[in-house]
């Protein structure tokens, strides 16, 4: 008897689990399927933001690879996640009476540079000796390698900084994406484009000073940024929200409640070796896609996403 129930029970439990897997799974625009964002390109295998990193993003098929993006002296778009340059790259040995102090740190400053300059470091040797010689790259050398393959989604960092200094990031930024036809939505299927951007000021800025009609996420990591009525104030301005793993993991209503407003989840960032609880990037990725339902994901692990 304790058989036939136990067989039973898991024969109900598979029917179930099978009808949950034949669900149709909604996911919000801009997205049209569960999808991979490779983060600084594929940077758990080649040093972040090069063209070594953006080319095995596009081999690991991503839907999107991301460029952070920074302004130099001159006012060229370069793909870097820092407002200064030491960390990825040999600039204080290139430049080494170039550096300012702030909070008792030498840094070398991206706007301080000139592109020519920023030419000349060293961007993978950090990563080790068979990355040397890699470059900065500047926006438009990210594009020309990755339009026609995937979808590209670029960040406005320290938007503000640059502002302080005469450069307007947006405005450069729509410059580049109208010059290569990928200003509007559907400008090009094969290549679309998505902007974020912590800052609100830059997303009122892209939509109301450039008129900017490309989806938009609001970059999210403090919890009052991911309470109902903070998510409602976004409704109209950003077509999405991008918040940390532990904003959702905090609480379990976000996905729901932005969904509810009409806003794709997009959550932030998953890496091997950083799992948490989960045993591989893999299933923590899983996870976040099919049981917490959000839209899509951010990893330095492409190669690792689930589902392909």
């Amino acid at each position: 008897m304790r058989l036939t129930i136990a067989l039973l029970f898991a024969c109900s439990a598979a029917t179930s689990a099978l009808a949950f897997a034949d669900e149709p799974r909604r996911v919000f625009p801009p997205y049209s399927r569960p999808t991979l964002i490779a983060h600084r390109g594929d940077s758990g295998r080649a040093p972040e933001h090069t063209i070594a990193a953006y080319k095995l993003a596009l081999e690991a098929n991503a839907d999107f690879v991301e460029p952070d993006l920074q302004v130099t002296k001159d006012g060229v778009l370069v793909c870097l996640h820092d407002t200064t340059l030491e960390r990825t790259t040999d600039v204080e040995t290139v430049f080494p009476g170039r550096s300012r102090t702030i909070q008792g740190r030498k840094v070398w400053p991206v706007a301080d540079f000139t592109l020519e300059e920023i030419r000349r470091l060293d961007a993978g040797s950090w990563r080790g000796p068979e990355f040397r010689g890699l470059r900065v790259p500047t926006l438009q050398e990210m594009i020309d390698v990755v339009k026609g393959h995937a979808g590209i989604i670029p960040e406005t960092k320290a938007p503000e900084s640059y502002e302080a200094l005469g450069l307007d990031m947006a405005g450069l930024l729509m410059d580049c994406l109208r010059k290569n036809g990928l200003d509007g939505p559907g400008a090009d299927p094969k290549t679309p484009v998505v902007v974020q951007s912590f800052s609100l000021d830059s997303i009122k800025s892209l939509r109301r000073k450039h008129h900017c009609r490309l989806p938009i996420l609001a970059l999210l990591q403090k919890p009052a940024q991911a309470r109902s009525d903070a998510l409602a104030e976004l409704k109209g301005l950003a077509d999405g929200i991008a918040p940390n793993k532990e904003l959702v993991t905090g609480d379990p209503e976000l996905v729901r409640n932005a969904h509810a407003l009409g806003l794709s989840v997009t959550v932030w960032t998953f890496r091997a070796g950083r799992t948490g609880s989960f045993a591989t990037v893999r299933d923590e990725m899983a996870h976040f896609l099919y049981e917490l339902k959000v839209d899509a994901v951010f990893t330095d692990n492409p190669d690792q996403f689930p589902g392909r």
